[in-house]
Protein backbone atom coordinates (compact mmCIF):
# COMPACT_ATOMS: atom_id res chain seq x y z
CA UNK A 1 0.00 0.00 0.00
CA UNK A 2 2.99 2.39 0.68
CA UNK A 3 4.77 1.34 -2.31
CA UNK A 4 1.47 2.26 -4.44
CA UNK A 5 1.06 5.54 -2.53
CA UNK A 6 4.75 6.09 -3.03
CA UNK A 7 3.99 6.01 -6.92
CA UNK A 8 1.06 7.61 -7.39
CA UNK A 9 2.85 10.93 -5.51
CA UNK A 10 6.25 10.32 -7.66
CA UNK A 11 3.72 10.31 -10.50
CA UNK A 12 2.01 13.24 -9.56
CA UNK A 13 5.05 15.28 -8.89
CA UNK A 14 6.93 13.95 -12.31
CA UNK A 15 3.56 15.05 -14.16
CA UNK A 16 3.17 18.65 -12.90
CA UNK A 17 7.14 19.80 -13.28
CA UNK A 18 7.03 18.24 -17.17
CA UNK A 19 3.45 19.77 -17.91
CA UNK A 20 4.79 23.69 -16.48
CA UNK A 21 7.05 24.13 -18.94
CA UNK A 22 6.36 28.19 -19.83
CA UNK A 23 5.65 28.55 -23.10
CA UNK A 24 6.52 32.00 -25.03
CA UNK A 25 3.30 33.46 -26.24
CA UNK A 26 4.96 35.31 -28.87
CA UNK A 27 6.17 32.72 -31.15
CA UNK A 28 4.39 30.65 -33.85
CA UNK A 29 2.59 27.58 -32.57
CA UNK A 30 2.28 24.25 -34.64
CA UNK A 31 0.29 24.27 -36.90
CA UNK A 32 -1.99 21.14 -37.70
CA UNK A 33 -1.50 21.61 -42.04
CA UNK A 34 -4.96 20.45 -43.08
CA UNK A 35 -6.95 20.54 -40.38
CA UNK A 36 -6.28 24.28 -38.68
CA UNK A 37 -8.95 26.45 -39.90
CA UNK A 38 -8.43 30.46 -41.28
CA UNK A 39 -10.24 32.48 -39.27
CA UNK A 40 -11.35 34.64 -41.91
CA UNK A 41 -12.46 32.48 -44.51
CA UNK A 42 -12.73 28.92 -42.87
CA UNK A 43 -10.83 27.26 -45.72
CA UNK A 44 -7.87 24.58 -44.05
CA UNK A 45 -4.65 25.94 -43.98
CA UNK A 46 -2.54 23.24 -46.04
CA UNK A 47 -0.16 25.50 -47.84
CA UNK A 48 3.09 25.50 -45.97
CA UNK A 49 4.60 28.29 -47.49
CA UNK A 50 2.11 31.29 -47.19
CA UNK A 51 0.31 30.57 -43.87
CA UNK A 52 0.21 33.42 -40.97
CA UNK A 53 -0.27 33.99 -37.40
CA UNK A 54 -1.29 36.74 -35.97
CA UNK A 55 -0.61 37.55 -31.77
CA UNK A 56 -2.53 39.08 -29.45
CA UNK A 57 -0.06 40.63 -27.40
CA UNK A 58 -1.85 41.12 -24.42
CA UNK A 59 -3.95 37.91 -24.50
CA UNK A 60 -1.06 35.48 -26.15
CA UNK A 61 -4.15 34.38 -28.58
CA UNK A 62 -3.18 32.84 -31.80
CA UNK A 63 -5.10 33.73 -35.01
CA UNK A 64 -4.35 31.25 -38.05
CA UNK A 65 -4.60 32.31 -41.55
CA UNK A 66 -3.87 30.52 -44.73
CA UNK A 67 -2.71 34.10 -46.80
CA UNK A 68 -1.50 37.17 -45.61
CA UNK A 69 -4.21 38.86 -47.25
CA UNK A 70 -6.99 37.43 -45.35
CA UNK A 71 -5.10 38.44 -42.00
CA UNK A 72 -5.06 41.48 -43.10
CA UNK A 73 -8.44 41.91 -44.14
CA UNK A 74 -10.10 40.12 -41.01
CA UNK A 75 -8.18 42.78 -38.77
CA UNK A 76 -9.74 45.56 -40.47
CA UNK A 77 -13.35 43.94 -40.68
CA UNK A 78 -13.35 43.33 -37.16
CA UNK A 79 -11.06 46.47 -35.98
CA UNK A 80 -8.26 44.99 -34.00
CA UNK A 81 -8.02 47.67 -31.71
CA UNK A 82 -4.59 45.89 -30.94
CA UNK A 83 -3.87 45.33 -34.69
CA UNK A 84 -0.60 47.92 -34.28
CA UNK A 85 0.82 46.09 -31.99
CA UNK A 86 0.03 42.36 -33.00
CA UNK A 87 2.67 40.25 -33.15
CA UNK A 88 2.77 38.58 -37.31
CA UNK A 89 4.56 35.87 -38.36
CA UNK A 90 4.33 34.64 -41.55
CA UNK A 91 6.08 31.62 -43.42
CA UNK A 92 8.58 32.23 -45.70
CA UNK A 93 7.54 31.47 -49.29
CA UNK A 94 10.92 29.84 -50.48
CA UNK A 95 12.10 27.70 -46.67
CA UNK A 96 8.62 27.83 -44.80
CA UNK A 97 10.00 28.58 -41.93
CA UNK A 98 8.15 31.17 -39.80
CA UNK A 99 9.53 34.78 -39.89
CA UNK A 100 8.72 38.23 -38.83
CA UNK A 101 6.06 39.48 -40.91
CA UNK A 102 7.00 43.36 -40.68
CA UNK A 103 10.62 42.55 -41.09
CA UNK A 104 9.81 40.11 -43.96
CA UNK A 105 10.28 41.41 -47.80
CA UNK A 106 7.35 40.82 -50.52
CA UNK A 107 6.63 40.12 -53.61
CA UNK A 108 3.02 40.39 -55.11
CA UNK A 109 3.55 37.57 -58.30
CA UNK A 110 2.77 34.37 -56.71
CA UNK A 111 -0.48 31.78 -56.56
CA UNK A 112 -1.78 32.06 -53.18
CA UNK A 113 -4.38 30.09 -51.65
CA UNK A 114 -6.62 33.13 -51.82
CA UNK A 115 -5.50 34.75 -54.83
CA UNK A 116 -4.03 37.73 -53.45
CA UNK A 117 -0.67 36.89 -54.63
CA UNK A 118 1.75 38.28 -51.74
CA UNK A 119 4.69 36.06 -50.44
CA UNK A 120 6.97 36.76 -47.68
CA UNK A 121 10.83 36.19 -47.76
CA UNK A 122 13.61 37.32 -45.94
CA UNK A 123 16.70 38.77 -47.65
CA UNK A 124 18.45 35.44 -47.44
CA UNK A 125 15.44 33.77 -49.59
CA UNK A 126 13.85 36.61 -51.66
CA UNK A 127 14.70 35.49 -55.75
CA UNK A 128 17.28 37.00 -56.93
CA UNK A 129 16.53 40.03 -59.09
CA UNK A 130 13.15 40.21 -57.68
CA UNK A 131 11.76 43.24 -56.48
CA UNK A 132 10.69 43.01 -52.74
CA UNK A 133 7.56 45.46 -51.45
CA UNK A 134 7.53 46.31 -47.62
CA UNK A 135 4.74 45.26 -45.37
CA UNK A 136 2.80 48.13 -45.90
CA UNK A 137 3.15 48.39 -49.66
CA UNK A 138 2.05 44.44 -49.88
CA UNK A 139 -1.15 45.72 -47.71
CA UNK A 140 -2.02 48.33 -50.01
CA UNK A 141 -2.04 45.42 -52.73
CA UNK A 142 -4.39 43.47 -50.50
CA UNK A 143 -6.71 46.61 -50.20
CA UNK A 144 -6.80 47.47 -53.96
CA UNK A 145 -7.61 43.68 -54.74
CA UNK A 146 -10.10 43.42 -51.96
CA UNK A 147 -11.67 46.38 -53.89
CA UNK A 148 -11.50 45.36 -57.38
CA UNK A 149 -13.42 42.19 -55.77
CA UNK A 150 -16.34 43.87 -54.22
CA UNK A 151 -16.98 46.24 -57.52
CA UNK A 152 -16.96 42.81 -59.56
CA UNK A 153 -19.25 40.93 -57.17
CA UNK A 154 -21.39 44.08 -57.19
CA UNK A 155 -21.47 44.49 -60.95
CA UNK A 156 -21.74 40.53 -61.27
CA UNK A 157 -25.20 41.03 -59.84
Amino acid sequence: MKRAIFLALSLLFVLNFTGCEKKDKTKPVKMHWDRDMCERCDMAISERKYAVQVIDPKTGKHYLFDDIGCAVLWMDEYKIPWRDKAIIWITDAKTGEWIDAKKALYTDDRITPMAYGIAAFTKKTLPKGEKSLTLQEAVKIIHKIEEFNKQRDKNNK
